[in-house]
C-alpha cells in the first residue's frame, strides 16, 4: 500500500467578544418632582434610597448623570421603560442610553 498522510482538520476558532456596553443617563428637567425621580430610580433600577437621590442631585446639579451601565438591549429597556413612568404621569422625565467608551 502506497503511503498516505493525514492531517486532522483544524476547527476554526471564533473569538467571543463581550457585548458592548451602554450607560443609560438620566437627563433633568424643571418639571418632574424630585420624590417622583427617585421613586422611578428604585423601582426601576433597584436602586437604594440613598443612592437614587444621589443620582437624582447629581442629575439636578450638573444636568445629567450615569444612572447605570447593561448590555445595549437591556439599557434601552430600561430607560424606555423609566421614561414611560414619567409620561404616564404626565412628567416629562427622561432617560437615555448611549454606548460606553
Amino acid at each position: 500500500m502506497g503511503d498516505v498522510k493525514t492531517t486532522p482538520r483544524t476547527k476554526p476558532q471564533l473569538k467571543v467578544e463581550r457585548p458592548r456596553l451602554h450607560k443609560v443617563i438620566l437627563v433633568n428637567d424643571d418639571y418632574t418632582p424630585r420624590e417622583f425621580v427617585v421613586t422611578v430610580l428604585k423601582a426601576e433600577f433597584r436602586l437604594a434610597e440613598e443612592q437614587a437621590n444621589r443620582v437624582m442631585m447629581t442629575a439636578h446639579r450638573r444636568g445629567a448623570c450615569v444612572v447605570a451601565v447593561f448590555p445595549k438591549d437591556v439599557a434601552e429597556t430600561k430607560a424606555t421603560s423609566a421614561t414611560d413612568a414619567g409620561r404616564r404621569q404626565g412628567y416629562p422625565l427622561l432617560f437615555t442610553t448611549e454606548p460606553e467608551e
